[in-house]
């Protein structure tokens, strides 16, 4: 037999579209050629497939050989499809059956000693291969994650050979079993903070509803620190959830079984640029924003960030996904990510401290604020200030309440927005507020006055009345209070501040 048919993935976003590997054998002077759009890496699997395939004591064919990986239009990328372009050639030389090759998916970077190397997106490709009703063999190191995907059959392999023993069936390939990791890692816990009373409620708040927070405060007063708590009180993930996170870090090779079901925290410096943080490329792959989906995304130092990458966060904050549109190719990744940004009041950083340090003039405050415009600080839930601590206070002991308490109230709140309308209160529509956030006669009279006087948007509006829900349903109640209201209002601090 001169031709051979395997099939393996590419990936496109988040999809992995099928690609068929046709392997061909002519007569003419040897010579190897690689076509249907292959980049770089794709076009050197050459001389890593000859390398491995003799090293393993096979013949490499001495003819012409034409390896096509359809469909032409799709490009192809990284060294996966080295495993079973090397199979494709055995099968079509006739070093190996063929008759089981249309029963499995294959991929895999080959080593030149024919060893298998992992490679990125496995979680992706086994879910369509899964799909589709294939087995995938890969590398042993992509098993672990691989296997995560329930009914997939996932065969790990070490090298070539082992592949080869498969398919002549000499030797079976084991199947991985679906584990999830049960370590359960040690987060940040919030009793280390001190202090901050009105900080923590808002992290609880932020939790609860799903909302961005923005912490506004001298240098030194905690805001890094509480950041870095909110994962320890954020309900868990579902299966679901956990599934579309793990998949989206596969992309970039980056995600671990142990971090299963646990949410991501993605801290970019403020020098990244508008692509690294919404994702981007010639072939579009995962930003920031993307990468800390169903997790939260910590902007430290916020107005030292470029205004224009600020600016590229609104649309994916409102919709929860990207789309990263080139000439050639179009890519959409989910962005459900929770927005915790810090900054300081002031250029200095010491407006409003009991020392007096400050000496900015009010055009230099006005300015520094002003590098964040209104319609990005209105996608923010809760602005809130973190203070500097009294001496006292610092130098007493942590004794504040430890993140599994939190997180208890969090995940009972959390359940009663599910029950009620099926996502968090960060989530609801026009129509939805005005069926679940029903007010109080004080409620409604208060929230009146507060648009009045701060002059508040419709998108400032809408943004108090689900922060007032969540408050609510952390005090396990069905209608928002006036007290509710008030808190909600109190919790963003630029509105006031702006509007004096």
């Amino acid at each position: 037999m001169s031709l051979a048919v395997l099939y393996s993935r590419g990936l496109a976003g988040m999809e992995a579209p099928l690609v068929t590997v046709e392997v061909h054998l002519a007569n003419g002077l040897p010579s190897f050629t690689i076509v249907g759009l292959p980049e770089a890496e794709v076009k050197e699997a050459k001389d890593r497939v000859r390398a491995a395939l003799q090293t393993a004591r096979f013949e490499f064919p001495a003819r012409r050989i034409t390896v096509n990986l359809a469909p032409a239009d799709l490009p192809k990328e990284s060294g996966r499809f080295d495993l079973p372009i090397a199979l494709g050639i055995l099968a079509a030389s006739g070093q190996i059956p063929a008759d089981r090759l249309g029963q499995y998916e294959f991929a895999g970077e080959l080593a030149l000693t024919g060893e298998l190397r992992p490679f990125r997106g496995a979680l992706a490709m086994t879910c369509r291969a899964a799909h589709d009703g294939r087995a995938f063999i890969l590398p042993r190191d992509n098993a672990a994650e691989a296997a995560l995907v329930r009914d997939a059959q996932v065969h790990p392999a070490d090298s070539l050979l082992h592949v080869c023993a498969h398919l002549a069936g000499a030797e079976k390939l084991p199947l991985a079993q679906h584990a999830a990791c049960s370590i359960v890692p040690a987060l940040a816990d919030l009793a280390d903070v001190k202090g901050q009373a009105q900080a923590k409620r808002a992290l609880e708040i932020a939790a609860a509803g799903g909302h961005n927070l923005l912490l506004l405060g001298p240098p030194g007063t905690g805001k890094s620190m509480l950041a870095a708590r909110l994962p320890g009180i954020l309900p868990a993930m579902t299966d679901a959830q956990a599934l579309e996170s793990a998949a989206i870090l596969s992309l970039i090779g980056a995600f671990r079984p142990q971090q299963w079901g646990l949410r991501p925290f993605r801290t970019p410096h403020h020098s990244a640029s508008g692509v690294a943080l919404v994702g981007g490329g010639s072939i579009p792959r995962p930003g920031e924003i993307s990468l800390a989906h169903h997790g939260v995304l910590f902007l430290d130092e916020l107005p030292e960030f470029d205004r224009k990458v600020l600016e590229v966060l609104r649309e994916p904050l409102e919709s929860g996904r990207i789309c990263i549109s080139r000439a050639a190719r179009q890519a959409e990744f989910p962005a459900q990510f929770q927005l915790i940004a810090a900054m300081n009041p002031c250029p200095c950083g010491y407006l409003g401290d009991a020392s007096g340090r400050c000496r900015c003039t009010p055009d230099q405050v006005s300015r520094y604020r002003a590098r964040l415009s209104g319609p990005f600080l209105d996608r923010i839930d809760l602005q809130i200030e973190v203070p500097g601590l009294a001496h006292e206070e610092l130098l007493r002991a942590a004794n504040g309440e430890a993140s599994a308490l939190v997180r208890q109230r969090v995940e009972v709140a959390y359940q009663r927005q599910l029950r009620r309308q099926g996502k968090p209160n960060s989530q609801l529509g026009s129509r939805e507020i005005d069926r679940w956030c029903q007010l109080d006669a004080p409620g409604e009279q208060l929230l009146k006055l507060a648009i009045a006087r701060l002059n508040l948007s419709a998108r400032a509006y809408h943004r108090i009345l689900k922060v007032a829900r969540s408050i609510a349903d952390l005090a396990g109640v069905e209608q928002i209070a006036g007290q509710h209201i008030a808190e909600a209002v109190q919790l963003r601090k630029l509105d006031r501040g702006a509007n004096g």
